[in-house]
């Protein structure tokens, strides 16, 4: 039998998050101005109370007490996307690999083109840290949030202050002001 799908909208230092999930687990956490957010379908149920685990630990971790995030998560993929997505939950907090690098850990190391599209692909960004896989060279590499997104995330878990006021060259790639906002300010809406 399927459980039925919920949903419900918190805000954080990087925007309105939608969170997506079933009695299994989160299945979603989007940025709800980013192009690839899901608008809710006309079976989820609106849940504005829902997600209190979850709207917690990110609290937790954007005020920098959280480093692993420890929740069900029911993720649709294909096999190779959730090893990739497996190997992603091992990045140590502060830390940074490379695609080539997540590539050989889960022992394909000709694979990592496919690793960074399976990357891409990863729909609980944050707790599936993928924002801590960058290029060979060491540029951050691409992030489907946006690089300034991704700039604060790194800056926040290496302890340096996040940027505030960052933008990319893609709309909505603004870190909100709400950034250097109290946990406890924010505030959860359908």
């Amino acid at each position: 039998m399927n459980t039925p799908t919920r949903y419900a909208h918190t805000h954080s230092p990087l925007g309105r998050i939608l969170l997506v999930g079933t009695d299994a687990g989160l299945s979603g956490l989007f940025l709800a101005d980013h192009a690839r957010a899901p608008s809710p379908e006309p079976d989820w149920l609106a849940d504005p109370g829902g997600f209190a685990h979850v709207r917690d630990q990110l609290d937790e971790y954007f005020a920098g007490v959280r480093t692993r995030f420890d929740l069900d998560l029911d993720l649709d993929g294909t096999d190779f996307q959730r090893r990739v997505w497996a190997a992603l939950r091992a990045i140590a907090y502060g830390q940074t690999i490379s695609y080539g690098e997540l590539a050989a850990r889960i022992g394909q190391p000709t694979a990592s083109r496919a690793v960074g599209t399976a990357n891409g692909n990863n729909p609980v960004s944050i707790i599936v840290p993928c924002h801590r896989v960058v290029a060979a060279d060491g540029t951050l590499g691409g992030y489907a949030w946006g690089l300034a997104r991704k700039t604060w995330l790194l800056a926040l878990e290496t302890g340096q202050p996040p940027p505030v006021t960052l933008t990319d060259s893609r709309a909505g790639d603004t870190p909100s002001a709400a950034a250097s906002a109290p946990a406890a300010a924010r505030t959860a809406d359908a």
